[in-house]
């Protein structure tokens, strides 16, 4: 009933176009065919490397650490944790660290441009997935907010908490643990 709806309001052309655009339409359906094909291989690829890989516990037992972003992270931290000494350096390499510009009175906290991209792209979208499915994460997002913080601004200081703890939890070569994480309400770290 709605395609014969439709087709009584369909736009006319000329044959010529007509021919033309069905043809695009067959190849792009296609080509995204081949990609979703692409796609699958890939994430069966990840999930191969991510079973073998001797860190991937620590980052998929923090909560909404999907096997992209674990994996992603895994990548652009690398093995040697003598790379990242100190907390300060991980977060200023994902940038979710601000820069401070001082100069007699004046002091700007600043935005961090320096800083590797495609790591601070993945604890964004890490903290955003938990600010929608952590409850107590949620909380502490929307009291930023709340206090005249901007999203990106709210985003990029939980996940500096967050990149803190996973930093810890990766030289320690330990799980993430909920009753340890002092974040949490009370009730979340009783029954982890």
């Amino acid at each position: 009933m709605l395609v014969e709806r439709l087709r009584t309001h369909l736009l006319s052309a000329a044959p010529g176009t007509v021919a033309g655009k069905q043809l695009t339409a067959v190849l792009f359906a296609e080509q995204l065919a081949l990609l979703n094909d692409h796609i699958r291989v890939l994430n069966k690829r990840v999930d191969e490397l991510l079973a073998v890989h001797p860190d991937a516990p620590i980052f998929l037992s923090f909560p909404c650490m999907g096997r992209s972003c674990a994996a992603f992270l895994l990548a652009e931290m690398g093995e040697d944790r003598d790379r990242f000494p100190t907390p300060a350096a991980l977060t200023a390499e994902t940038g979710v660290a601000p820069v401070t510009r001082a100069s007699g009175r004046t002091r700007q906290v600043r935005f961090r441009y320096a800083a590797n991209k495609r790591m601070r792209h993945a604890v964004d979208w890490w903290v955003f997935n938990m600010t929608r499915e952590v409850p107590w994460v949620r909380e502490a997002y929307e009291q930023a907010r709340n206090h005249g913080q901007p999203h990106h601004r709210t985003i990029r200081g939980l996940g500096a908490r967050w990149v803190r703890v996973l930093w810890r939890c990766w030289q320690d070569r330990t799980c993430y643990d909920p009753a340890l994480h002092h974040g949490a309400p009370q009730e979340d770290r009783l029954t982890g």
